[in-house]
């Protein structure tokens, strides 16, 4: 791959899906389009992205940005945040929201374990809940929704125990039971997007998602966020990321690393 295609692409990703491309990772961006390439019969990496510049195809541009997603996630990966959701948080809203289930979206969800995580633990909790798992790759969609998982990406962050309450044995494979998949339900959408809908949620696991974003596009998509949080909502971040201190909308919650609530100058300007 040239430098002028890998300049190419990040304008790309940057416009269409708001992440960054740093130039460390020009080979692992090859390594993700060779099959890419292959799939849609070109006869190279360099091959395909002269057609799409020469001729771009809405279909080929998005399976090259799905491509160059990062689609790692495991089940209750990090463990403190789940904990946190399950023994406070949901207990908490289920009292709340007597009347509703408490309604919660994981924006970001690669292929769903994330999802499937959340709602484990609300229904542990025996709240009332609905769960909404999204992401911008289709392909990771389709496989969140089929809910079947190896037995390695099962065991990576659930307990046998957990395993055998919440999953079924599906030959060699495990699929997600009917308590979960009558509460969960997934979406492809696009974080940049504007909501198609109005619908607002009690809590939201945007986690690993912002730290790889351009900075303009991730004050879009905290935005967004923001409008969709309940105004006593909980937001989720990776433990790793931060919203800039200029950023009003949010503020840390003391002692839960990642755990956001809206700020009371949102709530004044919502007001």
């Amino acid at each position: 791959m040239s430098p002028e295609d890998f300049e190419r692409l990040q304008g790309l990703m940057i416009s269409r899906a708001g992440f960054r491309l740093t130039r460390d990772r020009i080979r692992l961006a090859e390594h993700r389009l060779a099959p890419v390439a292959r799939r849609e019969s070109y006869e190279s990496v360099e091959a395909m992205l002269a057609a799409l510049w020469a001729r771009p195809v809405a279909s080929l541009g998005w399976a090259v940005i799905e491509a160059l997603l990062n689609p790692e996630t495991w089940f209750r990966r990090d463990r403190a945040p789940f904990s946190v959701f399950e023994r406070e948080l949901i207990p908490a809203l289920g009292r709340a929201r007597a009347d509703r289930p408490v309604r919660v979206w994981s924006a970001g969800c690669s292929t769903g374990q994330e999802t499937w995580s959340l709602a484990m633990g609300a229904l542990a909790a025996d709240a009332r809940v609905e769960v909404l798992g999204t992401d911008l790759s289709s392909r990771a969609i389709e496989k969140a929704r089929a809910g079947v998982y190896t037995g390695f990406e099962i065991q990576r962050g659930l307990s046998a125990h957990a395993m055998l309450r919440w999953f079924v044995s599906s030959e060699d494979q495990w699929r997600a039971g009917p308590e979960l998949t009558q509460v969960v339900r997934f979406a492809r959408a696009n974080l940049l997007d504007e909501p198609v809908d109005d619908a607002r949620f009690d809590v939201i696991f945007c986690r690993n998602v912002l730290g790889d974003m351009e900075p303009s596009r991730r004050a879009r998509v905290l935005a967004g966020l923001e409008q969709r949080l309940v105004d006593d909502g909980c937001l989720f971040l990776g433990l790793d990321e931060r919203i800039e201190d200029d950023t009003i909308a949010f503020r840390p919650v003391q002692g839960r690393r990642g755990v956001y609530v809206k700020s009371p100058a949102s709530l004044r300007r919502a007001a």
